[in-house]
């Protein structure tokens, strides 16, 4: 079974997949961007009951576009986010690849939110490339927030 292992940029958060990732895919969104500090993010999911952390993070909740919360662990310390749940996604664990600091880690098979992604950056060839999140995350989401009300 693969392994991935990886900490925040102090150490004093570390988090495992003891699985290769469902889905690795790059999100060019404003609120991606925003959290990322850079032009896009690259990330992982993962079956939640494959994911186990180490150590105390800190939660951060922000809506998505589709209304559904994403809640953000991050390191108190450094500020790194370690990973995250999607209200719309319950099941699955989004991690920053970076995380892993593994440059053998598989490539993105999916871009999203492409409209907002800045001229100059590139899409790896042969990714699918789309303007939002896919029909079944939309109907999810819808799910979730109708749940709340």
């Amino acid at each position: 079974m693969a392994m991935h292992s990886g900490t925040c940029s102090c150490g004093r958060i570390a988090i495992t997949a003891g699985e290769e990732p469902q889905t690795v895919s790059m999100c060019h969104c404003l609120l991606c961007q925003k959290r990322t500090g850079s032009t896009y993010s690259v990330h992982a999911y993962f079956a939640t009951e494959h994911v186990t952390v180490e150590g105390t993070t800190k939660v951060y909740a922000r809506q998505g576009d589709s209304g559904a919360y994403v809640y953000f662990h991050f390191c108190p310390d450094c500020g790194s986010t370690m990973y995250w749940e999607v209200e719309a996604s319950p099941g699955k664990t989004g991690i920053p690849v970076g995380v892993f600091a593994d440059p053998a880690f598989p490539p993105p098979s999916v871009s999203i939110f492409v409209p907002h992604k800045h001229p100059w950056v590139s899409v790896p060839e042969g990714i699918a490339q789309n303007e939002r999140h896919g029909a079944a995350f939309a109907a999810a989401a819808a799910a979730a927030v109708a749940r709340r009300s």
